[in-house]
């Protein structure tokens, strides 16, 4: 569910240029708002969420990549649960390598 508030939120907020969003529950909620998406950024999810479908989120994310001028990446952690329980750190990772890149003054993504 905070997945889905964060990205109406990022509808709202012209001045966000990018966003993380974990777990989001696609299976659960219209996403369909999100057309067109304003901001580039990453969905990050776990192949072993039990709550939120890992098809439903690829799903979600094949959607947003037809759209122009942003670009979505897409992060499985394996053995993830919803939750990430014992799966903590490879979140971490693949958060901070995000926005490494991003961060980065030579990063081709604005």
């Amino acid at each position: 569910f905070g997945a889905w508030i964060g990205m109406q939120l990022l509808m709202r907020r012209p001045e966000i240029r990018g966003f993380i969003s974990v777990a989001p529950p696609a299976n659960m909620y219209d996403f369909t708002f999100l057309a067109p998406c304003p901001s580039s950024g990453i969905i990050i999810q776990g192949d072993g969420d039990e709550v939120v479908t890992p098809g439903a989120v690829q799903k979600l994310v094949d959607k947003l990549r037809t759209q122009k001028h942003i670009t979505i990446h897409h992060d499985t952690i394996p053995h993830a649960n919803h939750f990430f329980e014992h799966e903590m750190d490879p979140l971490m990772r693949s958060v901070d390598n995000y926005l490494d890149m991003r961060l980065d003054p030579n990063s081709p993504i604005r």
